[in-house]
């Protein structure tokens, strides 16, 4: 298939979920899937090898830090991201769009783009639509997205409108640049928490015409109820026959919920970092597995899950790596977690082409906790 088919296999006959396969340079990528976060060319704690073993679909890298560090040249030396990384599947790359504006104290903002000091070392950088295309193109990753403006979840209305207008003003300019063998481009959606701004946007887009379309904007810190409704008001707009991507959507309810709403595409931190908090993700919630309760606990970090975590070591063990500081406890709950967020879109995926999804969500809601036992 060429790149950019998205082809819709099954859709739920009670909500818009839909599983299907969007194609790209380096594979199909089964849909709704969750894309683990290589910030920095690395998913961390896991080697290639280790993804590949759980099935990894799809993977995403961060143009903003890899500008940073190593830069474009090296990687460019080594044969583009996916060589340099030594990943043999899709990768997505963000525009850096959101790490920039998460620097509201080292910034300018114009509408050529925006002027920010380096976190790293301070230094002077800049970064607009032309830039960020022209940095996704030389990486050669197989998604590509728009630089946009994200405002702040409690943004006024006046500045979520601005940030609209810049937001098509780059997508513009951004759809009109040069783009590697293959590479699809995806526009994103803002507009705050304003239906009206999140219409305009969507609209303005769709008119610009992009292989997918992603929304911007959500679980930046406003509660789960909000981010549901960014979600809602947003994909309500996005044509049904393209790919539709929650940037930043990783809690696994919110996940089943904006499947719901006809969402295809996630990504988030949440299971590498919370690996690395000492946290393990199971599929009746989330819980400390370095708590003092689990010292002498032999059971796996999830009963019945399957990984090779689960299938080799106890909660007793994992825990004592943690406290002593060991690198492989971070290891071993990162491939758990990874295995588990897999496995979540896997039984979703499974829920709706079996036409179980209504009854699949509903088991989320009645035994999911924040803590099970």
């Amino acid at each position: 298939m060429e790149p950019g088919t998205f082809e819709i296999a099954v859709r739920d006959a009670s909500s818009e979920a839909r599983c299907g396969v969007l194609w790209t340079a380096h594979g199909p990528v089964p849909t709704p899937v969750f894309m683990p976060v290589g910030t920095q060319a690395t998913v961390k704690a896991m080697s290639p090898a280790e993804l590949e073993a759980l099935r990894v679909p799809i993977l995403l890298g961060n143009t903003y830090h890899l500008l940073i560090r190593p830069g474009l040249e090296v990687i460019e030396a080594c044969g583009g991201l996916h060589a340099f990384m030594g990943w043999r599947g899709p990768i997505l790359t963000d525009s850096g769009g959101y790490q920039v504006f998460s620097l509201a104290d080292r910034r300018r903002v114009t509408d050529e783009g925006v002027v920010f000091q380096s976190h790293v070392d301070g230094a002077t950088l800049f970064l607009g639509p032309r830039e960020a295309m022209e940095a996704q193109r030389r990486l050669g990753s197989d998604v590509a997205m728009v630089f946009d403006e994200c405002p702040p979840h409690d943004a006024t209305y006046e500045y979520a409108c601005k940030a609209v207008e810049r937001t098509l003003l780059w997508a513009a300019q951004c759809k009109a640049q040069d783009r590697a063998p293959g590479q699809l481009v995806f526009g994103i959606v803002q507009g705050g928490a304003f239906p009206d701004l999140r219409a305009r946007c969507a609209h303005g887009l769709i008119e610009l015409g992009f292989d997918g379309y992603a929304i911007g904007g959500v679980s930046v810190g406003e509660p789960e109820r909000q981010i549901l409704e960014g979600i809602e008001r947003t994909v309500v707009h996005l044509p049904a026959d393209r790919p539709r991507y929650a940037m930043g959507v990783g809690d696994l309810r919110q996940m089943t919920e904006a499947v719901a709403l006809g969402v295809d595409l996630f990504d988030c931190v949440m299971p590498t970092r919370v690996a690395r908090n000492g946290g393990a993700f199971t599929r009746r919630g989330r819980y400390p597995v370095k708590a003092g309760r689990y010292k002498a606990d032999l059971r796996p970090v999830e009963e019945g899950c399957g990984c090779y975590t689960c299938r080799t070591f106890s909660r007793a063990y994992v825990r004592h790596l943690l406290q002593a500081d060991e690198i492989l406890g971070v290891r071993l709950l990162t491939i758990h977690n990874l295995h588990c967020y897999l496995r979540w879109m896997e039984f979703i995926r499974r829920a709706i082409a079996e036409g179980r999804w209504e009854a699949f969500r509903q088991s989320v809601w009645e035994t999911y906790r924040e803590e099970p036992e």
